[in-house]
């Protein structure tokens, strides 16, 4: 093989170091300003996708604490409703109560005079029916007719004996 031979290696050496400088000075010159420039642009663009992800991120962190902010005052205002609204509640209740009480004292008293009275009828219709059972008792076990006037003194004091 020639390319092996010694002889051949300084015409080889030569034409190595012609062509290296060669693709050397042409890509210096022509291929690697424009690599250089394609590299710069990626990076421009990179950073500028890095600015403006960094600016929709605080964008976004402001938009979700005016978010929170909003909510959390809307969970204020309804636990401040819900809280009005129970002691509005409570209160009309508690009145309703009263009012309730209130009627039913009412309506205990005046089941109390009924009952005051019923038992006062009961007692005067008694004392007529004790007067009018002495009358016939005595009438019938000794035979001797008594006026009302008798029979309601014997009554009256048995009745004190009682008490």
């Amino acid at each position: 093989m020639p390319q092996f031979d010694p002889h051949f290696f300084s015409s080889q050496l030569f034409w190595l170091y012609v062509t290296f400088i060669f693709l050397y000075v042409v890509l210096s010159t022509l291929a690697m300003p424009k690599i250089g420039a394609v590299l710069e642009e990626r990076q421009r663009k990179i950073d500028e996708n890095l600015d403006k992800a960094a600016k929709l991120k605080a964008e976004a962190e402001a938009a979700v604490a005016v978010y929170e902010k909003a909510l959390a005052d809307a969970r204020a205002e309804a636990q401040r409703v819900l809280r009005a609204t129970g002691d509005a509640l409570a209160h009309k209740a508690e009145e309703q109560q009263k009012a309730l009480g209130e009627r039913l004292a009412q309506q205990v008293q005046a089941g109390e005079a009924r009952i005051g009275q019923a038992k006062e009828q009961a007692l005067a219709n008694l004392r007529e029916v004790a007067i009018d059972v002495a009358k016939a008792a005595t009438a019938r076990l000794t035979g001797i007719s008594v006026d009302d006037a008798a029979a309601s003194a014997a009554v009256a004091s048995a009745l004190e004996e009682r008490r």
